[in-house]
């Protein structure tokens, strides 16, 4: 066995840190307080050469004691839209090791050191010691930019916090991850790969004191649309228990097949390449950077003033979208699946609406789906818990408001990794209270389907007017 490569560590015999066995072998991550990170953990190999566009392979493992102490590259992306909005990140990305996760969990969870188990076989639980919810997040990023490995998903402070296992995971992004092209059997890799890695967590997750069989899916923008999806595909719905929804963009249906093939033809032609064997081949050996210039061209091109919809995202009938999601969520596809969801109160003035047009903006985007998904969810007598977030910045002197991703800080309670985003601003003691109260509220629902406290379940009007 082999040790993949792309800077997400090496293999080793020494060190301090906590060593778990995983089914590709042994991992030493780092002891932070009262939680153990194992960061950059590889879920499928790499990427690269003949794998590009090819559904995640299967990681290959490795020999000797891993390094978990650093997180693996991001995957290969343009700048964010919204780096205006959230800071700028400094570029970090390689395509050859990018398929990473990091798992934090409470440091009494792990079970004793021990060999690795065989390759593909399940990893041992903790003796004696009572698994800890999961929660599975995917980070945002219109599925075009983000990183499952960058400190503001850092999971430590919510691990810790309500007493559960988190694990942030990459997904390809751009036209490495939606890149339409069903003649070579490419669709919907980015999704592909959140599947897989659902598929590690199911697999691996009890090495880490983590409960296969208490896995809630969450994510934000992107991410939330991601897990619902994941929760709704039959294929991997039965690896999940509850989801957690924060902004998902319900207004954008999955993509029509002849859009997103248009949009492959298109992108293929700023590239210069023939929409055929030949082309594909060559596509696989284009420098990752001129695939990027590419789709930011298409962006360009094809980008409406305030619409946030990107170029390529989840086809309809691709991987892991076999039916639209909204009228498959609220037609009760998420069967018994507990349910958490929720907005901020000004989504878009993070793409451009501000003043009157901004709040009748958020509601077509993002509220109209969340409160149609929570009436039909409370008719069927499976009540969804709903938010909304409406924290502003003291000195807003953008006039975002509660913008898109304002939320993010105070979930994962990473405030000084937002040293200059104009959505967080200046964090007041009342700020901190706020992350612990939100943040241990989505940790509670992981754990037992409810955010405790005085949060009550969605009720319809008619259940208000009739029970008061």
């Amino acid at each position: 066995m082999t040790n993949t490569t792309g800077g997400v560590g090496g293999t080793n015999g020494s060190g301090t840190g906590p060593v778990v066995a995983t089914g590709n072998g042994l991992l030493r991550g780092s002891s932070e307080g009262a939680v153990a990170a194992f960061r950059g953990i590889p879920y499928a190999a790499s990427p690269v050469g003949a794998l590009r566009f090819a559904a995640p392979s299967p990681q290959p493992g490795w020999s000797g004691v891993r390094d978990a102490v650093r997180p693996g590259p991001a995957v290969p992306q343009g700048p964010s839209r919204l780096e205006a909005v959230m800071g700028e990140r400094v570029p970090d990305w390689d395509e050859d090791g990018c398929l990473t996760l990091n798992v934090w969990t409470p440091s009494e969870a792990l079970p004793a050191p021990a060999g690795a188990p065989a390759a593909g076989a399940p990893a041992p639980a903790a003796d004696g010691v009572r698994p800890r919810p999961v929660l599975l997040w995917f980070h945002g990023g219109g599925f075009s930019s983000g990183s499952g490995g960058w400190d503001w998903y850092d999971g430590a402070r919510l691990a810790d916090l309500g007493n559960l296992v988190v694990v942030t995971a990459n997904y390809r992004l751009g036209p490495l991850g939606y890149l339409y092209l069903p003649e070579f059997g490419v669709d919907n890799a980015g999704a592909r790969d959140q599947g897989a890695a659902l598929r590690w967590v199911r697999e691996n997750i009890a090495a880490f004191g983590g409960d296969p069989e208490s896995v809630t899916v969450g994510g934000q923008s992107a991410g939330a649309y991601s897990a619902l999806a994941l929760a709704l595909d039959p294929a991997t719905g039965g690896s999940i228990r509850r989801v957690i929804a924060q902004s998902g963009p319900w207004g954008l249906p999955p993509q029509d097949p002849a859009t997103a093939d248009a949009a492959a033809t298109a992108y293929l032609s700023l590239l210069g390449i023939a929409r055929d064997r030949s082309g594909f081949e060559q596509l696989r050996t284009l420098p990752v950077q001129r695939l990027l210039d590419a789709y930011r061209r298409l962006g360009a091109e094809r980008s409406t003033p305030g619409d946030p919809t990107p170029p390529m995202y989840p086809v309809l009938g691709g991987a892991g979208v076999p039916q639209p999601l909204l009228p498959a969520a609220v037609a009760g596809g998420l069967g018994g699946k507990d349910l958490l969801l929720g907005t901020v109160a000004d989504e878009m003035t993070a793409f451009g609406h501000r003043g009157p047009g901004s709040e009748a903006a958020t509601h077509r985007f993002f509220g109209v789906g969340t409160t149609e998904l929570a009436e039909h969810r409370a008719a069927q007598g499976t009540p969804a818990h709903v938010y909304r977030f409406a924290r502003r910045p003291s000195a807003d002197v953008l006039g975002l408001g509660a913008t898109h991703c304002a939320e993010l800080p105070f979930l994962f309670g990473t405030f000084d990794a937002y040293p200059a985003a104009p959505m967080l601003g200046a964090v007041s003691a009342s700020d901190r209270a706020l992350a612990d109260a939100f943040g241990g509220a989505l940790a509670a629902f992981t754990a037992t389907g409810a955010p405790g406290g005085d949060w009550a379940p969605y009720r319809t009007a008619a259940d208000v007017a009739r029970l008061g």
